[in-house]
């Protein structure tokens, strides 16, 4: 694993997390802010499963192959604190992506804005501090 390539990841990992949280900062006035929300939150929960695989993967850890097992190996390794969130959180994804139902998007969405986002922004505060423990 490159670890210029895995920075690069990072860095894309961090602004989409930032976006994320501006976009949580907007006033609901439209349904237009839960979609855009919703859509930032699945780019970024993409992200952030695929900078653990590639820092997995950059520590030795090479059976990571899904977002469920990669979830798991990093709350193995400590990259993570809450796997059970994380796996939840997944599944919240998955649900977005694959149909719209008003009511559920609204629950997500207050997911997102409480517990999500914080996730989300903790791991790009962790990947970075075990990546200098690791230079």
């Amino acid at each position: 694993m490159n670890k210029e390539r895995l920075y690069e990841k990072l860095n894309d990992f961090k602004r989409a997390s930032a976006r994320l949280n501006d976009a949580l900062g907007i006033q609901i006035d439209d349904d237009i802010v839960y979609d855009g929300v919703i859509q930032r939150f699945e780019f970024t929960f993409e992200l952030s499963w695929k900078v653990m695989k590639m820092f997995l993967e950059y520590t030795g850890i090479t059976d990571v192959k899904s977002p469920r097992s990669t979830i798991k190996e990093a709350f193995t390794y400590g990259l993570i604190e809450d796997e059970e969130h994380w796996l939840d959180m997944m599944i919240d994804r998955n649900k977005t992506s694959h149909l719209y139902d008003e009511d559920q998007a609204k629950l997500i969405y207050g997911k997102i804005k409480t517990h999500h986002s914080e996730l989300l922004s903790s791991l790009c505060e962790k990947v970075e501090e075990e990546m200098k423990r690791l230079d």
